[in-house]
């Protein structure tokens, strides 16, 4: 019998990983390592906890032993790897040997939290699974104030969610605008709007200087000058590849573990997927590409080796007030840009230099849009 794949986390990317593989085999052997619980669930769905009043139970869809049963995979929960020997093929996990036969990274990113004085920082709550929302909710479901430091996607949807479920949310970002990567000014400033009538005041272009303890609140005080009284604060800063393992490992590593186009690392029988996978430069955290790249993985693992194509892929803002999805090149500053707007929404195409679309954003009513638009795009990777 061949040696196992033995994957390194649970998280959407290992999940899908695993499902993919059973439709194809049902007799390779499975590991699955993972320091969280193991529960299957949708990591999407934290952006609407509040409004739908839902607990970390709540989310799950398969717990972990029923995951683990129904696809045949060996699972050890709570359990981290320790280290990797390439050249032996094993690594050690719980102070124990296992050999592997192809070994998965797909250990994810971790919150980034920007260094912030006061004694109160230690407070900060991260909504980067279902772990931290675990821990987290007991604190949140009391909390009637809420400083969100991140006005990127998450950021963005978390503030709105929090809004809608009557909470005061205070929103701020270093950068001058809302999704500023993603989002060109004149529809950023439409979610401005947005999330300003629903009472989200919002502070760019600072930071958070200082959190102290005051009393039962927290004490906020933004390089600007502003002071708040907040009962929580959630960071949605951004992600970091959790790339540590694979560099003690000796893999080539850059923001991510560096893979190439059928996500095999540096090291013969490694690979990697996921948040923490960088492909040809690019880091692709979205649900769509790692669906994509699990699909093309698990051809190879089986003997097939597959390069992952990625397609122009959709992204949707859930923000329920300003609904908005977009794909392509968006956040191209010599980008010229053909909008149709009415009361229902906007329509933005935007163009090159040669007048080829290069991307567009779709808001409101005009979501219609986005898929005949998506086919004139040309492939990301």
């Amino acid at each position: 019998m061949s040696q196992p794949i033995v994957i390194i986390g649970s998280g959407f990317a290992s999940y899908q990983l695993v499902k993919t593989i059973r439709r194809q085999d049902s007799q390779q052997a499975i590991t699955v390592i993972t320091a969280d619980s193991g529960d299957d669930y949708a990591k999407p769905d934290l952006s609407h906890v509040f409004t739908k009043g839902q607990s970390a139970e709540d989310l799950i869809k398969m717990s972990a032993d029923e995951f683990a049963k129904s696809h045949d995979i060996t699972l050890l929960r709570h359990s981290r790897v320790e280290s990797i020997d390439a050249a032996q093929k094993t690594l050690r996990c719980n102070g124990e040997t296992i050999v592997y036969g192809q070994l998965v990274l797909a250990t994810g990113a971790k919150a980034f939290v920007p260094p912030i004085d006061g004694d109160a920082a230690e407070r900060i709550i991260t909504l980067n699974g279902l772990e931290e929302y675990r821990g987290a909710q007991a604190e949140l479901a009391k909390a009637k104030s809420v400083l969100v430091i991140g006005a990127g996607l998450i950021g963005s949807e978390i503030a709105m969610d929090l809004a809608s479920a009557d909470r005061h949310v205070i929103l701020t970002d270093r950068a001058e605008t809302l999704l500023p990567g993603l989002l060109p000014g004149f529809i950023s400033s439409q979610l401005f709007q947005s999330l300003g009538n629903q009472g989200v005041k919002l502070e760019l272009g600072t930071l958070v200087e200082q959190l102290q303890q005051g009393g039962e609140h927290i004490s906020v005080r933004l390089r600007n000058g502003h002071e708040y009284f907040v009962d929580a604060v959630v960071c949605a800063a951004g992600l970091k590849p959790n790339i540590q393992l694979a560099l003690e490992a000796g893999l080539k590593t850059n923001r991510g573990i560096v893979v190439d186009r059928q996500l095999r690392t540096s090291t013969a029988d490694i690979f990697a997927l996921g948040d923490c996978a960088e492909i040809e430069g690019h880091l692709l955290p979205f649900l769509q590409p790692i669906l994509m790249s699990a699909n093309a993985l698990a051809k190879t693992l089986l003997g097939q080796d597959s390069d992952v194509t990625l397609p122009p892929m959709m992204v949707k803002v859930k923000t329920p007030h300003l609904p908005i999805q977009l794909s392509g090149n968006t956040s191209r500053a010599d980008a010229n840009w053909q909008m149709n707007a009415n009361s229902e929404g906007m329509t933005a195409r935007a163009f090159d230099e040669e007048k080829k679309l290069i991307g567009f954003v779709v808001t409101g009513g005009h979501m219609k849009q986005a898929f005949s638009l998506l086919r004139e795009l040309p492939p990301r990777i």
